[in-house]
């Protein structure tokens, strides 16, 4: 369970570097709906959450699990406001001139579920299911 976890989170990752890389190319730092610290706020728990997964998977210390999975929560929290924000910029023309209209709408999609995936996974590791 903890490596599908990994696998998880890591295929995540990949789907938020695409999204951050297109928002940071289409000039998401000047012309974004998007606010740069909940953004990067997000990044960056999400980051140090998989590093002490990836830490918890060498020392299998249950502490650094439960840590890895309390990071999970404020990215989710984080991420949904984001998908909140984005949803109606995606379904106004208008606002092309937004970096995140440029969002692959596949990606925006795969990473969430995937990320729900990844959340209940870590969950269900860090309570030793499986």
């Amino acid at each position: 369970m903890s490596i599908a976890a990994l696998i998880a989170w890591l295929v995540t990752a990949g789907g938020g570097f695409v999204l951050l890389g297109t928002w940071v190319a289409k000039g998401g730092t000047k012309r974004s709906h998007l606010p740069p610290a909940v953004l990067f706020g997000h990044f960056a728990l999400a980051a140090a959450g998989l590093v002490v997964w990836i830490v918890y998977l060498v020392a299998d210390s249950r502490v650094l699990a439960w840590i890895a999975f309390i990071l999970l929560v404020p990215v989710a929290a984080l991420g949904f406001a984001m998908l909140a924000r984005w949803i109606p910029t995606y379904r106004t023309r208008a606002t092309a001139e937004v970096a995140e209209r440029h969002f692959p709408v596949v990606v925006v999609g795969a990473h969430g579920l995937v990320a729900v995936a990844t959340v209940v996974l870590v969950l269900l590791a860090t309570l030793g299911v499986g």
